[in-house]
């Protein structure tokens, strides 16, 4: 693992680099990105970068440097070689023990670390709980991911990689780490950003170069799913084999046409589309 912190290149990635106070670490004040890195180059960083400072934002943050962003990144990714996770975490800073925030500048770590390959196809099931719609940071990547860290527990108990969560209505919302799709009557729908799920890169850029309609349905409507797939900047678009212990196609036909949209795109396109 590489870490860059607030201008500086860490010696030990391991080491201590943030103030006990960080508004980041102690409420989850913060926002992050996730991309994915192929021998040393990121992909989508433009898109990854406009996501950021809205999240920024729509949190109450200052506007976070890019450029300093992107030192980071150049510091982190040089003479890095193949598969890679990039994180970038943008925090208030240091404040008090509590809700308020204190007046120091904001934390901007940039990392990176090898990636695992996803598998091929994904096994999924739907927990209890859901996203409020309605929540002042619906549909911000904030750092306060314990509510996904409890789903996903309950998912991996069951043999499961991924869990689905509805919205406070009971419609189809998202993944704890991916948006999700799926095919009826031989149509490819997703949830729209209405629903409290992620504005999430692939899924934007999935939706610009196929046909994918945009929709929200009860959570019901999974079951009569004749194909279900993920959605993430690190998964592309993943099939799902299993789900509530249904076995799907995966990919199905559909899915398997959205892949190589994707996959052709991608080659055409480039690295930052």
């Amino acid at each position: 693992m590489r870490v860059w912190c607030d201008g500086a290149l860490l010696a030990d990635p391991t080491a201590p680099a943030l103030r006990l106070d960080d508004h980041g670490f102690t409420v989850g004040d913060g926002v992050f990105e996730t991309l994915k890195v192929t021998d040393g180059v990121p992909f989508a960083l433009t898109r990854h970068l406009a996501r950021l400072t809205e999240g920024a934002r729509r949190l109450g943050l200052p506007e976070p440097d890019l450029d300093a962003v992107r030192r980071g990144i150049g510091a982190v990714l040089d003479g890095a070689s193949g598969p890679g996770r990039l994180r970038v975490t943008f925090t208030a800073g240091p404040g008090p023990f509590g809700s308020q925030r204190g007046e120091h500048a904001p934390t901007l770590v940039v990392a990176l670390a090898p990636a695992t390959p996803q598998p091929g196809s994904a096994v999924v099931v739907r927990v209890p709980w859901v996203r409020n719609e309605r929540s002042a940071v619906a549909g911000v990547k904030t750092v306060s991911f314990a509510e996904n860290v409890v789903a996903l527990a309950r998912a991996r108990e069951v043999g499961a990689g991924e869990a689905l969560l509805a919205n406070t209505a009971g419609n189809v919302c998202e993944g704890t780490g991916s948006n999700v799709g799926y095919v009826v009557d031989g149509q490819a729908r997703t949830p729209s950003l209405a629903s409290g799920c992620l504005p999430g890169v692939t899924r934007a850029l999935l939706l610009e170069w196929a046909d994918v309609v945009e929709v929200d349905e009860p959570m019901e409507v999974l079951e009569e799913a004749s194909e279900v797939f993920l959605l993430s900047s690190t998964r592309d678009v993943q099939p799902v084999r299993r789900l509530d212990g249904r076995d799907l196609p995966a990919p199905g036909p559909v899915t398997a046409a959205l892949q190589q949209v994707w996959a052709r795109n991608v080659a055409e396109r480039g690295t930052d589309p």
